[in-house]
Order: C-alpha cells, then sequence, then structure tokens
C-alpha cells in the first residue's frame, strides 16, 4: 500500500468517514552552501521525491486532532492550548507535535483563518537524516490551513511562517533554506537562493547527472544545542570582525581576503566555524556559471571541498559521514560528494553521472557496509515539486 492509500485507509479508521483533502510537501537536499543560510549566504537545494502527506477535513470540534501515521500517536490542540504547548486536556504535546502547532501558531500571530482539523499524516522523508523532514511536515500543514482558511500566500511567504514556526516555537534556530526548497521546489531544477534577498532562480541540473542520496542510518538530534552553537560562533565572528569592518551585517559581507587578514584576531574555533562559512559563501557563488557551462567536474570538485570544510572547519561530520564520503569521492563516475543537512548523522548527497548510477549505488552500499558494519539506505532521487495540494 502506497503512502496516500496508507493515510486515507488510518483517517478512515479514525474519523469514520473520507478525507476531503490531501496536501504534499517535499524534503529537501542541499548540494552547496552548508552552514550559510543563517549567515545571509547563497545555497543551491532541490526538493526531492519524498514527502510528507497528509490527509485532512474540516471539523466542528473546538481542537484539531492529528494522528501521526508513522509514530502510532495521536494529539488534540486548540488555538487556546498552543501558547502553552500543551495538548486541549492541558497534557503536553508530544515533540512531534510542536511542528504542526507551530505552524497553527505562527498563522495566528498573522491573524490568518486557522480552523479545527482532523489530519493523518505520513512521511516516507527518514527522520533525522538532514533531508529536512521537520519542513516537510509544517509546509504539508501550511498547505492545509490554507486549503481550509480562506486565504492563499505566496509559497516564500508560507517558507517565512513556517521558519518562524520552527525558530519561535520549536525552538530550533534554523536558516530559511529548508521551508523554502519545501515550498518552492521546481521539477528537475535546483534552486539557488540569496538568503539575505531572498531572490532566487531555478537552475537546470544537467541532463546527463543523477543526484543519489546515501543515508547512513547514524542519526542526530538538531534541538540538542549543538546547531544553536555554531550559530552563535558565526554571530560572535561579526561581532568581532566589526572592530576592523564596521560594515559588515553577517560573513556573507567578509570576503576571504579579508577574512584571511583578520583570522588571527579570532579565538581559535570561532576562527575556524567563520572561515567554512566566509569559504563556502565564495563556492555557492561560482555554482550558477558552473552549472550553465555544464562544467559538473568542477561543480563536483566544490561540494569535495565543501565536506573538507563541514569536516575539518564547521566540525558537523561524524566519523560514518566521512567514510560515505570518501567511498564515494572514490568511485568512478562520481563527480562529488559531501555531507547534506545540519551534519553529526544524516546523508550524504552525491551527485553521478546517470550512466554511472546503479553501479555507484551497489559499490557505495557494499564497501560502506564492510567499513562500518551498518546497512546502508541508497536512494536515486528524482528533483520534484513543492509543496502543493493534491486533492
Amino acid at each position: 500500500m502506497n503512502i496516500i492509500d496508507q493515510i486515507i485507509t488510518r483517517y478512515q479508521e479514525n474519523f469514520g468517514q473520507m478525507p476531503d483533502h490531501i496536501a504534499r510537501a517535499p524534503g529537501r537536499v542541499n548540494l552547496l552552501g552548508e552552514h550559510v543560510d543563517y549567515n545571509d549566504g547563497f545555497v543551491l537545494p532541490a526538493a526531492i521525491d519524498r514527502a510528507t502527506y497528509v490527509a485532512f477535513s474540516p471539523t466542528d470540534a473546538p481542537h484539531s486532532t492529528l494522528v501521526a501515521a508513522d509514530f502510532n500517536q495521536q494529539t488534540f490542540f486548540s488555538a487556546e492550548s498552543i501558547s502553552s504547548k500543551t495538548q486541549a486536556d492541558a497534557s503536553p504535546l508530544p515533540e512531534w507535535g510542536l511542528y504542526p502547532a507551530g505552524v497553527m501558531w505562527s498563522l495566528m500571530q498573522e491573524n490568518l483563518s486557522v480552523p479545527s482539523i482532523n489530519a493523518v499524516f505520513a512521511s516516507d522523508v527518514p527522520r533525522g537524516s538532514g533531508l529536512s523532514s521537520s519542513a516537510s511536515v509544517e509546509m504539508a500543514f501550511m498547505i492545509a490551513w490554507q486549503t481550509l482558511g480562506g486565504w492563499a500566500l505566496p509559497p516564500m511567504q508560507l517558507a517565512l511562517l513556517s521558519q518562524k514556526a520552527e525558530n519561535k516555537y520549536v525552538g530550533v534556530n534554523c536558516g530559511i533554506m529548508d521551508q523554502f526548497a519545501s515550498a518552492c521546489g521546481a521539477a528537475n531544477k535546483l534552486l539557488l537562493l540569496d538568503c539575505r534577498s531572498l531572490e532566487w532562480k531555478a537552475v537546470p541540473l544537467p541532463e546527463n547527472v543523477s543526484i543519489v542520496i546515501a543515508d547512513t542510518t547514524v542519526r542526530r538530534k538538531l534541538t540538542s544545542g549543538e546547531y544553536n552553537k555554531h550559530r552563535a560562533a558565526c554571530e560572535e565572528a561579526v561581532r568581532l570582525l566589526q572592530q576592523n569592518l564596521p560594515n559588515i551585517k553577517s560573513l556573507r559581507d567578509v570576503s576571504v581576503e579579508e577574512f584571511n587578514r583578520l583570522a588571527d584576531q579570532l579565538p581559535a574555533e570561532i576562527e575556524k566555524r567563520a572561515r567554512h562559512v566566509v569559504e563556502e559563501i565564495g563556492r555557492s557563488n561560482q555554482a550558477e556559471a558552473l552549472l550553465e557551462a555544464g562544467d559538473i567536474q568542477s561543480f563536483g570538485r566544490l561540494m569535495n571541498e565543501c565536506h573538507a570544510s563541514l569536516r575539518d572547519l564547521y566540525e558537523v561530520s561524524c566519523p560514518e559521514l566521512n567514510v560515505m564520503a570518501g567511498i564515494a569521492q572514490s568511485i568512478e563516475g562520481c563527480y562529488g560528494a559531501r555531507l547534506t543537512g545540519a551534519g553529526f548523522g544524516g546523508c550524504t548527497v552525491n551527485l553521478v553521472a546517470k550512466e554511472r548510477v546503479d553501479g555507484f549505488s551497489k559499490i557505495l552500499a557494499k564497501s560502506y557496509e564492510s567499513k562500518t558494519g551498518l546497512h546502508p539506505e541508497i536512494y536515486i532521487t528524482s528533483v520534484s515539486n513543492g509543496a502543493e495540494l493534491l486533492k
């Protein structure tokens, strides 16, 4: 049974009728520009063919009832209860419930209508894998409430309100990239986003390459504080660099040359974090021209450099990610490989010649398992459209 049939069946079991609507919102993979979105940099994500699906209908009840099919759990909350992060019976929201409740809270802050809903949702975006499962949940519920609330906002505005839900309600200080990619995805297109101006353009994915996602099966937890610590280090670097560069607002405003000149004035750890960001923004700035010229070799080399920088300077990799990326980079037909997402576990993204994909995937899985004892999941990905109402 496919995932849509599953949630429809579960909806009928729970609510005794067919759902009125189905919404879908994809996860994302990022090819270049990692940990630069909250530094006003440039990122190059794509929406993927794995997504969160929500079956939903309006209800006359004073509260919304949500069933998380993947956890076999449900929660119910009202417009009144969510301000205290509680269910309608005053018990705490389950952790997974913070994401849809945060969306409702964020929309209420804008005085948008958020009627009570009955909903069942499930996702085939692996949780904790660096493929933005949380953003896909947020965007799917954005579509649900937009459908029932009688209002409409542009995709980027929905993304910003989802980011607000995750920052201010869930408590993860993420940048805009994940929600943006889920909201604005386009089939067979990479999305080049300026995280300061929010201007973006779709860049065609070269026809002769495929994106392969390799899941280490090692999981990390973002809210554990590491992410927020790294973000704080970047902000501290800006504060210190402003003593010599008073006009900078973020690390995006610092050139590699300026950074090299002033780096010795930063504490060692802050210098490493900031160096990754400054150099990574430089790599992202080269991406569009290389892709338009069809120079996949050079683009892949930037991906490899990004992984080394995330490993050695930003220090958000882990042994399994390093093994996975190292094996991939050695296989014929692989242009570039690096960790994707926040790090500390999850997936690598690999750019592979189309005719080599099957062989690449088999060698990668076998070599990784023999080196780590872990059985990886390898996904040959197609690049998909963004969040949408299916029915």
